[in-house]
């Protein structure tokens, strides 16, 4: 793996580093301000309309998108840009149309849309016109088995009827999102993964009723467009609006899953280094029992840990990225699962501990500790619990055959061969 970024890669970094640090951070306030003046808005707050056209006129857009309508980067390249806009997780994913659910979105329908179903949506959402959700999870089902999602998606003449109930649609009480992709059963007795599809639901469509966005951790995300839950009541659209192959939907929906994790884990990275630079400079600045807290041999171990386990959890991701690039995602697939696992818990910890050296402050609305935290947090559940990745990379350990196998004794006392007994 080579660690060297591209002329390209670097030109990138240093200007999205000038356009974070003069605009959008200060942004954040701002943002916040217009948000509480507008209680029943879902949405982003006008000034990231004014970020996005800057970022978009700079060429920093779309910077996730590997074809030609993007910037033409690999994941390994990417991976510092998506960190960089980790530093402010509510605003600056959209600020460069690199925000989940979008950037999935958009890939799935690059990868199996029909001509018409990428003019009428994947047009408009690379150019950030409208945004979109991705329906699969269901509250009365275990989600982390794709096989219980159990909404219905039956033909009737020349349509789908779609009844089901969805929740975490994540952006859909945003008044821009126009397009769903929804996940549901049609063929009920095929195979174990050939019963289910994907289709486009536009958000308006008879039916479709939202009625509610869940909290995060307390937090209504109206940055995000809140997470919707979604109750689909023979909503009819017609045959054309299926997305990729007929009973084919959890492979479609891995194709978007995979490259959506390592982004999570992008992002994150970022916010953990802006929980170390918060900490530090907390701790410099902050006096205790007559001397600074970065003086305490505590708070030093503390840092210490950040830094290390932080670029630790970066080498993950790094390494995953290349992986998907020199082979493939599916490749790729446990080191993108041992990512997921190491890069939330880790950062859930940094940001923790963050919050301890802060004191009082770390806990209120007067840093953004909180906010990282939970995002932290829920990223050890959304696109999939830790428990099922990690049941998947012990899985894959257990059937692979060692370079150097273990020898036991007659005994069974597991003495490896010419070792002391």
């Amino acid at each position: 793996m080579d660690f060297e970024y591209s002329p390209k890669v670097r030109d990138l970094q240093e200007r999205l580093t000038t356009f974070m640090q003069e605009r959008v951070l200060p942004a954040e306030t701002i943002a916040e301000q217009q948000l509480a003046a507008k209680p029943d808005h879902w949405g982003a707050p006008p000034i990231v309309a004014d970020l996005k056209a800057a970022a978009k006129r700079e060429g920093l857009w779309n910077l996730f998108l590997p074809t030609r309508e993007g910037a033409g980067l690999t994941n390994l390249e990417y991976a510092p840009l998506a960190e960089l806009t980790g530093w402010s997780p509510l605003i600056a994913p959209e600020v460069f149309n690199c925000n989940p659910p979008d950037t999935g979105n958009m890939e799935l329908l690059h990868q199996y849309g029909s001509d018409e179903q990428k003019q009428e949506w994947l047009e408009p959402l690379l150019q950030g016109e409208i945004r979109s959700c991705f329906s699969m999870t269901e509250p009365e089902v275990a989600s982390s088995d794709a096989n219980n999602v159990r909404l219905e998606i039956t033909e009737d003449g020349d349509d789908w009827v779609l009844t089901g109930r969805k929740w975490w649609s994540t952006a859909a009480l945003r008044h821009d999102c126009q397009v769903a992709l929804v996940m549901g059963i049609t063929d009920p007795d095929a195979p174990v993964g050939s019963r289910h599809s994907i289709v486009l639901v536009p958000i308006d469509t008879p039916g479709l009723t939202i009625t509610r966005s869940t909290t995060v951790l307390g937090f209504t995300d109206r940055h995000e467009g809140g997470h919707g839950e979604v109750v689909f009541d023979r909503v009819r659209v017609p045959k054309a609006n299926l997305l990729g192959p007929r009973g084919k939907g959890f492979a479609v929906a891995q194709a978007r899953l995979g490259p959506g994790r390592i982004h999570h884990c992008m992002r994150l990275i970022g916010m953990g280094e802006r929980a170390i630079a918060l900490m530090t400079e907390r701790a410099r600045t902050r006096v205790a029992f007559g001397k600074p807290l970065a003086d305490e041999g505590v708070v030093q171990a503390t840092v210490a840990d950040a830094r290390i386990h932080l670029d630790a959890a970066r080498l993950l991701v790094l390494r995953a990225a290349w992986r998907m690039d020199t082979e493939s995602a599916k490749a790729a697939r446990h080191d993108i699962a041992a990512a997921k696992v190491m890069v939330p818990l880790t950062v859930k910890q940094i940001v923790d501990d963050a919050i301890q050296i802060f004191g009082g402050a770390g806990l209120s609305q007067d840093t953004i500790l909180p906010v990282l935290y939970a995002q932290a947090r829920y990223l050890q559940i959304a696109d999939g619990p830790d428990q099922v990745h990690r049941r998947s990379i012990a899985r894959a350990e257990f059937a692979a055959t060692p370079v150097i196998k273990e020898l036991w004794n007659s005994t069974g006392h597991g003495t490896r061969r010419g070792w002391p007994g």
